[in-house]
């Protein structure tokens, strides 16, 4: 495994991670079985592993699975989106992160979290709140680095001169969405990142399942999430699949090793999230450690996916406020005329 250094923290992380959503029970995961893949990722180099607590029992079942052998992982999970009913059980506050935070280290049983990331941008709380609750937690010990998820490049950017102005700790990683079908974090998101030095993982590698070999256009979906999520049965994106295989059969490898290929020779990513749900999944995934896309496949790539464009929307992605409420895109009607 040859390991990257995470943004400018100084931190080496492998450039597959793994991802924990399916680890969890309500997934369908037994906790055994988890924790045999787990076990095996560490045992084939992956020392990343990122949770969250919003992933249902994931962080328990990562923690148990970490006896013993803690100290080889950078343990990465995520706050912010709702653990429970109560509104304040969500969000950026500090009253929250403060709380957020005791929960995730019990439930990892671990005293200190590597990195610490905003799992959704919270618009409803000032940026600064949240650094200044974060960086207490840096001091404290308790947090060693600390990141974002979904953050639009402006938000990056606001959050770097505010921690810069008032003395806050710096966000040091970013988690967007990156893959073959989704490629709009190049146009503005890493450029953000590359400027401020920031580690950038990467989720979603596999198009969550599209990209797999196994989704054809035409023919029955079996993926377990395509009734819940749109974007697993868009017509338009099946298209573009369908024009990648034959690219990967021309290449001489399976789909999956030319997705995950893709995510990781961009520049500016230092890991691409696995999610896989089985051992044999996982296997199947390690198996393409060593495969190297040549530039004429990453120029044909080019060709079906232009540089930082999207092939449709995903469902997980995130949405400022003034896309969700017509209300705040809408003057009332009585002002919305010229005269």
């Amino acid at each position: 495994m040859q390991y990257r250094t995470l943004g400018r923290t100084g931190i080496q992380v492998s450039p597959y991670a793994l991802g924990t959503l399916m680890f969890a029970t309500a997934m369908g995961n037994a906790p055994e079985e988890s924790a045999r893949i787990i076990g095996k990722a560490l045992d084939a180099g992956i020392n990343l592993i990122d949770t969250a607590d919003a992933y249902g029992d994931s962080e328990e079942v990562v923690g148990n699975a970490l006896r013993g052998r803690r100290d080889e992982v950078v343990l990465a999970t995520k706050f912010g989106r709702p653990t429970g009913q109560d509104p304040n059980q969500q969000g950026a506050s500090r009253r929250w992160i403060v709380t957020a935070v005791e929960n995730s280290l019990r439930r990892l049983q671990t005293d200190h979290i590597d990195l610490y990331q905003l799992h959704r941008p919270d618009p409803g709380t000032d940026i600064e709140e949240t650094l200044a609750a974060l960086t207490d937690l840096i001091r404290s010990g308790k947090v060693r680095a600390i990141g974002a998820s979904q953050t639009p490049a402006s938000d990056i950017i606001e959050a770097q001169w505010i921690a810069e102005r008032r003395g806050l700790a710096r966000l040091r990683t970013e988690q967007p969405p990156y893959s073959l079908l989704n490629r709009g974090i190049e146009r503005e998101i890493l450029p953000a990142a590359q400027r401020y030095g920031m580690g950038v993982l990467v989720w979603g590698p596999l198009g969550q399942g599209l990209l797999t070999g196994r989704v054809r256009q035409d023919r029955h979906n079996d993926l377990r999430r395509a009734g819940m999520m749109r974007h697993l049965t868009d017509e338009r994106r099946l298209e573009v699949v369908e024009r990648l295989i034959p690219l990967a059969h021309e290449a001489g490898i399976p789909m999956t090793h030319l997705a995950m290929a893709f995510t990781i020779a961009h520049p500016d990513v230092t890991s691409a999230l696995l999610g896989p749900r089985t051992a044999e999944h996982l296997d199947d995934l390690l198996a393409g450690l060593e495969v190297t896309l040549a530039d004429d496949v990453l120029d044909r790539i080019d060709e079906i996916v232009p540089p930082g464009t999207d092939v449709g929307t995903l469902d997980q992605a995130y949405q400022p406020p003034a896309l969700q409420n017509p209300n705040l895109r809408r003057r009332p009607l009585t002002a919305r005329s010229a005269a």
